[in-house]
């Protein structure tokens, strides 16, 4: 009888996972398709590191094939064609994720356009053609942008003029999050486990409880004004380093989580409870902020960790993009010399 009771009780049990599924969107932070098929996020993000890793596994070889074969078609000098070969190679992931989630994909402009909005806006209109010539639709995309002064106001201008929705990335300060939010972005993606890891290396506190995770609390405080001021922008965690993160900020918009914290949160099965709620924002007694550009950068630059976080992300996001060129290369060189 106590077994038959032990294995009803464990059939009752819901994971984490589809917990958290139930107030949250939960967003697979992969190139990776098994990982999409295994943990069916509604939506899912790349970046120039996750192809990077994904495009080395042998199971992807065909779009990279197809991309390089995509280059070599577009003519053009060998700037030009390794920049068609990379566009398209994004392109050819997004649109096979596309294929395993009912929601969107997020697709990243080069980190080292991060200072030029002309250059930004240009190039993500162009990556916005390439998904129209392979038949998605632009309401499927998120076009994923730095979130330096330069790359807010791209984002406001694809946004506002172009009808192109805008995922700001590499998100660390308040400053930030208001500018994205007064610039009309979509979505803000703030890095959770980045500002962890800059508190713990800068200063003696070396572990939190998950509640006084500087990188939750971030977002909290983020979440918080935007529901409190009606912003419709979107607010998606990203970055964790522990799922006691994830739980953390339950309720929020979005989180988008790598396939490591997915599986220990399907295999979870304490009971979660919201964090986050609007109608609780909402109660909070928060002063409203006016950002111009003058604001932001001053602000931005007395918040020291915001400051070195988004240099290094930039620094990091373009080290993978042209180790992503250097390995495309490489094999577009041995197609065209027959090898």
């Amino acid at each position: 009888m106590a077994e038959c009771d032990l294995s009803a009780k464990r059939q009752k049990m819901v994971s984490v996972l589809d917990q958290l599924k139930e107030f949250t969107v939960v967003v697979a932070d992969t190139g990776d398709f098994n990982a999409i098929d295994a943990y069916k996020p509604q939506d899912a993000t790349t970046n120039p590191s996750l192809i990077l890793a994904a495009a080395q596994m042998p199971a992807y070889e065909k779009l990279l094939d197809d991309a390089i074969d995509y280059g070599k078609s577009r003519g053009g000098s060998e700037t030009e064609q390794m920049s068609n070969v990379v566009d398209k190679l994004f392109i050819n992931f997004g649109v096979e994720i596309l294929k395993k989630i009912p929601g969107r994909v997020s697709t990243e402009v080069d980190a080292r356009l991060s200072f030029d909005k002309d250059a930004m806006v240009k190039k993500a209109q162009h990556l916005i053609q390439m998904y129209k010539e392979a038949g998605i639709n632009k309401d499927r995309i998120l076009i994923k942008l730095s979130s330096t002064w330069e790359g807010i106001q791209a984002g406001k201008i694809l946004e506002e003029q172009c009808g192109i929705h805008c995922n700001m990335t590499l998100l660390f300060s308040f400053a930030q999050a208001v500018a994205c939010a007064d610039a009309g972005a979509t979505l803000i993606s703030p890095f959770v486990g980045r500002i962890l890891d800059w508190h713990v290396a800068n200063t003696d506190q070396k572990s939190y409880e998950p509640s006084a995770d500087p990188g939750v609390q971030s977002v909290t405080k983020i979440y918080n004004y935007y529901k409190k001021f009606g912003y419709k922008t979107i607010v998606m965690g990203a970055s964790f380093r522990n799922t006691g993160e994830v739980k953390a900020l339950a309720g929020c918009d979005y989180l988008t989580i790598s396939p490591k914290l997915l599986e220990e949160l399907s295999n979870d099965v304490e009971t979660l409870t919201p964090a986050l709620s609007v109608n609780k924002a909402e109660a909070l007694d928060l002063q409203k902020v006016e950002m111009n550009e003058q604001t932001f950068r001053w602000c931005h630059n007395e918040d020291q960790m915001a400051v070195e976080k988004l240099s290094d992300g930039i620094r990091k996001f373009s080290a993978d993009a042209v180790k992503l060129e250097n390995m495309l290369k490489e094999r577009l060189f041995a197609v065209r010399n027959g090898c």
